[in-house]
């Protein structure tokens, strides 16, 4: 989950993979060879999105596991697990943790809760569930395994398989993702618990960039203290293997051999911010996961260092990924005095240092992998088709024919590739990976469809994917959450082509009924519900940014603040509605920032009543 500050209003540009004609496409019959499949994508009419669980039933669902019997159980953050049954299409409450997940610290929003769910790969003799939680009574990050029979987890069959500790009332970053690999090690990925916002009352402040500041009493912004730190596992990737009893070992190949100074024998990865999806290649173990990036939309190089980037990363063995020393391609951050606002050396991504004197690890850490896929606010020159704007990277899974029933299983184009999909630009792409597992291409997948804040993208047994929808909104029962399947249907060209592609055309959405606005208004409220900006602004109602009912009525008697506003929205702003940040927006224009504007005024002159 992300923060304010990572959404920008700008419009969601996708562009197409005409773009990426320098890469070469394998071609050729769907045989063995996992990389000669058909060239082309199935026509986005072949997919249907089949809602299982109808919107706004779901609040804040973070992360599901499918059943060998097509029963999913889903954790939501403040602590309820769930259970669709897929028979009967009922959701039931299959039980409940009581979890720390929300703060009364002001101006913080706790991202904690239950947030990662995954079952035994031997569930079906075992029965065994694995659960990655906070408790509300201790300021630690748990993975515990339970016991799930008869459309019930049993809570007091809790066994504790690892825990650590973890900063509470501070802002931000959890992962919590679980997954397990082909030989049954479990991965578990977690957060840096470090603040990405301004230091408040202070004359230099981290401004989006790496979080740096070793000064005592700000810890909370120093991420050199946990992502950086060989002996801490947070901001990490974990991988054990979890023992009959619930206890673990380490396997081989792990980052740092068990019994070495300042380590932790469980790192598999190190140098993350928010890993959040994970998921493993079942064939060749390599992980991947979505990494949420820093705020800063512009460069500051030799100062402060790079802009921020959302990253897809490919981990074929243990390493460490560069956080909070270098972002993207192993752009480098300069250390910095807070004190002065003096720069200091960059850092060198062959012999990374960590002289924080928070860090209770190793000073020299592992030279640092560059991202396999990386992406700022802006578009990407590399990687154009990932549109602009607010950005939360997340990895889905890497498709097989041979490990499904041909029935109900996607299409051979998808044999061997792998989905990676977007929080806030609501995109869904295929990536095409060659034989040693480079990148050749990506390509949008059912770009004509909607979605609405995917927070978890899993493979069913059936070869289906499947879909669990956050929702527009953070922290809030969104309307549009929900639980979706895609669907295929292998004739749909022959009924295409016989029904033909007619259809009525369908009015475009007009104003709700009491806005009875004008031009300008209707198209302002239609840019503000479509683009990034629904994520922290409802109508009315509580988000993690104020409600546009509670700006109209802020700025009503304010009709010269219309200019400061628009600078606020295309040049970003800080401090107005609490510690959170709002970043540049400089692809937005200004008549449509007015637009926005002129809107959100007619909110309080009774259009909302």
């Amino acid at each position: 989950m992300n923060s304010i500050n990572r959404i920008p209003i700008q419009a969601l540009l996708i562009f197409t993979v005409s773009v990426f004609s320098l890469y070469s496409c394998s071609s050729g019959d769907s045989g063995d060879d996992p990389f000669q499949v058909p060239s082309e994508m199935p026509s986005e009419g072949y997919f249907t999105k089949t809602e299982l669980i109808e919107g706004g039933t779901l609040t804040e669902p973070t992360e599901m596991t499918i059943l060998p019997n097509l029963d999913i159980l889903i954790a939501q953050r403040r602590g309820e697990i769930l259970l669709y049954n897929q028979e009967s299409g009922t959701l039931s409450d299959a039980g409940f943790l009581d979890v720390y997940w929300q703060t009364e610290a002001p101006g913080v929003n706790a991202e904690e809760g239950v947030i990662g769910i995954q079952a035994d790969p031997d569930f079906e003799s075992n029965n065994f569930i694995f659960i990655f939680y906070t408790p509300a009574d201790t300021s630690v990050n748990r993975i515990s395994r339970f016991l799930f029979t008869d459309g019930t987890i049993d809570m007091e069959s809790e066994t504790v398989v690892l825990e650590f500790y973890s900063d509470r009332h501070i802002c931000c970053h959890t992962g919590g993702s679980l997954a397990f690999d082909s030989e049954g090690l479990l991965y578990a990925s977690t957060g840096d618990n470090a603040t990405p916002f301004n230091q408040r009352g202070e004359p230099y402040v981290l401004g989006g960039y790496a979080p740096l500041d070793e000064r005592p009493g700000f810890e909370q912004y120093d991420a050199r203290r946990t992502s950086g730190n060989s002996s801490d596992l947070r901001g990490k990737i974990l991988r054990i293997r979890v023992l009959e009893d619930g206890s673990y070992e380490i396997p081989e190949g792990n980052l740092y051999p068990q019994g070495m100074e300042m380590t932790r024998p469980e790192i598999y990865v190190q140098g993350t911010r928010n890993p959040y999806r994970i998921s493993v290649d079942p064939k060749s173990g390599f992980l991947y996961w979505g990494e949420v990036g820093p705020d800063a939309a512009n460069d500051s190089l030799g100062i402060r260092g790079p802009m921020g980037y959302d990253e897809i990363n490919q981990a074929r063995e243990a390493g460490h990924y560069g956080w909070p020393f270098f972002v993207g391609e192993n752009r480098p951050y300069n250390e910095y005095d807070f004190n002065t606002g003096v720069p200091g050396e960059m850092f060198d991504p062959e012999q990374p240092l960590n002289r924080s004197p928070n860090n209770t690890g190793l000073t020299e850490l592992p030279p640092a992998e560059p991202a396999f896929i990386a992406y700022p606010y802006s578009r990407s020159e590399q990687f154009p088709i990932l549109g602009s704007g607010g950005r939360n990277a997340m990895a889905g899974p890497v498709f097989y024919r041979d490990l499904y029933p041909e029935a109900t299983r996607l299409p051979d184009f998808f044999h061997g590739k792998l989905f990676i999909y977007d929080w806030i630009r609501d995109w869904i792409m295929v990536v095409t990976l060659n034989e040693d597992g480079d990148l050749v291409k990506l390509e949008p997948f059912m770009e004509e469809s909607s979605f609405f804040s995917i927070s978890d993208m899993e493979l069913g047994p059936d070869g289906r994917l499947y879909l669990l929808e956050y929702g527009k909104g953070w922290f809030s029962r969104n309307p549009d959450s929900g639980l979706s399947r895609i669907d295929v249907d292998p004739d749909f060209q022959e009924a295409a082509s016989a029904a033909g592609n007619g259809g009525e055309e369908q009015d475009g959405e007009s104003a709700p009924e009491g806005h009875q606005a004008g031009t300008v208004e209707v198209e302002g409220r239609e840019l503000a519900m479509t683009l990034d900006c629904r994520a922290c602004h409802l109508e009315s109602g509580s988000s993690i940014g104020p409600s546009y009912e509670e700006i109209a009525e802020r700025y009503q008697n304010e009709q010269a603040a219309d200019e400061r506003l628009v600078r606020s929205i295309l040049q970003g702003s800080s401090g107005i509605w609490g510690n959170a940040n709002m970043p540049a927006h400089p692809a937005m224009s200004e008549v449509d920032a007015l637009k926005i504007i002129a809107w959100i005024r007619s909110l309080e002159e009774g259009g909302g009543e």
